[in-house]
């Protein structure tokens, strides 16, 4: 399948018809899957498990509901970006709101933001490197944090969608197999799960202690602020909105635009299914685990206590499996990560005027030059913080944050520039609105534990 040469300016040579066949559809699924692997790494092996530990199996319901409520989101984010083929931050430029210079306040907000969140993607370098330390002792682990930072970005700088697309890929099987191998044979130890113990976290209970974590939690697993924006740089390198080409009102056009969001409402879906399944199956091993023994992971004795998960229900021997199958589930999210960063913060640099976006030299010799800068600043973060299941936390807690600034994007895709032909029945809308109205009484909640 040939990818637009530069899908960001949607040539006309390049629409093509979607595949109405299951079969045909699924050739075009991917964008999802590259979120998949950068959430599993932060939210599944960090905050999930972290939750677990503290809370038991009380709060599983956060994370499952996590998981699936802001999919909505997602799917209306990609069908905006299919519908115009704007850039993320175009058309958050477009929204209502006062201009600061170049550019709107909502492209600030999330310059902001990210600048915050370089401490949650700082802490899993950080594990990384622990990883690392743990199996070489040698050297130091600030050393091994500006190594992993080179080695990424060696992966990144010149990496095109259907690399990055298919290094997500074998990333997500291989951390997937390792985390529900360990899930079965937990089932021979004396910390196997009941589904009486299951049931309770099913019951809508938060208790207090555990608030601040589920909110972190709640920003980072699943689909997350940042990925949802992120959705947008995938959808175009896919080819999405080039194959449906600029809309003409024609009735071949809006023809296209239907069948190029179904396929993306199925790679969403499909992607969904997935990563909410790892997530459970992260959380279940630290609430059955690791809060029995009550350890719950901090600081640079993160690694070793995510360990005991693994070595509990496969034995010592499994602890060498878990630190490579750790290294591949943060690793992943690293990787990931940092694909979308450089997009979004050279679209940024667009919106703000430093750079001209619409030149495909200038975006891509942009994008090479911070796929080195950005995962420089992660690991000197982590080597003067040293705090990696903090940084992690905050980190989704400000995720939190960014949510409300998609879903008011969302609410003015929905509301004020989609077209009356595109507009959804009843169903989608309600469930869109149980999105929404989750998100912010989650970030209502953040909002109150920050300042209480």
């Amino acid at each position: 399948m040939s990818i637009p040469q530069d899908p960001y300016i949607l040539p006309p040579e390049m629409i093509r018809e979607p595949p109405t066949a299951l079969r045909g559809q699924l050739r075009f699924l991917g964008p999802s899957f590259i979120l998949s692997a950068s959430i599993v790494g932060s939210g599944e092996l960090i905050a999930t498990t972290t939750l677990g530990a503290r809370a038991g199996f009380i709060t599983f319901w956060v994370i499952i509901v996590s998981c699936i409520v802001k999919v909505a989101v997602q799917l209306e984010f990609g069908k905006h970006t299919i519908l115009t083929g704007e850039t993320a931050m175009q058309a958050f430029n477009a929204l209502p709101g006062p201009r600061f210079g170049k550019a709107k306040w909502t492209v600030w907000t999330v310059l902001f933001v990210m600048a915050i969140k370089l401490l949650q993607v700082g802490g899993i370098v950080g594990g990384v490197a622990i990883i690392l330390h743990i199996a070489a002792p040698g050297l130091g682990i600030p050393f091994y944090c500006f190594i992993i930072a080179i080695v990424v970005a060696l992966m990144v700088y010149r990496g095109y969608y259907t690399y990055i697309e298919r290094i997500s890929l074998t990333m997500i099987g291989l951390f997937t197999l390792f985390t529900f191998s360990s899930l079965y044979f937990l089932s021979f130890t004396p910390y196997q799960i009941s589904w009486a113990s299951i049931w309770t976290g099913l019951q809508f209970q938060l208790p207090p202690e555990a608030v601040a974590v589920a909110i972190g939690a709640f920003g980072i697993t699943g689909v997350g602020g940042d990925e949802i924006i992120h959705y947008n740089y995938w959808c175009l390198e896919k080819g999405y909105a080039a194959y449906t080409g600029r809309n003409d009102a024609s009735e071949a056009w809006e023809r296209r635009a239907r069948g190029w969001i179904r396929v993306m409402k199925l790679d969403a879906l499909i992607a969904m299914c997935v990563y909410t399944t790892v997530t459970a199956a992260f959380y279940l091993l630290g609430a059955a685990v690791l809060h029995m023994k009550g350890h719950v992971p901090e600081g640079y004795a993160m690694i070793e206590t995510l360990s005991a998960m693994y070595t509990e229900s496969l034995g010592p021997q499994a602890r060498t499996a878990f630190l490579v199958g750790a290294f591949i589930t943060l690793f992943s999210t690293l990787f990931a990560a940092l694909a979308a960063w450089t997009r979004q913060v050279t679209d940024i640099f667009g919106q703000l005027q430093w750079i001209r976006f619409s030149d495909r030299r200038v975006r891509m010799k942009t994008i090479a030059i911070l796929a080195w800068v950005i995962p420089l600043l992660w690991a000197t973060l982590f080597v003067f913080i040293r705090l990696p299941v903090l940084m992690v936390i905050t980190g989704g807690i400000v995720g939190s944050f960014l949510l409300c600034l998609v879903v008011f994007a969302v609410l003015h895709f929905r509301y004020k520039r989609l077209s009356p032909s595109f507009k959804p029945g009843f169903f989608y809308d309600l469930v869109l609105w149980i999105s929404i109205l989750s998100i912010l009484g989650v970030a209502t909640l953040g909002v109150t534990k920050w300042f209480s």
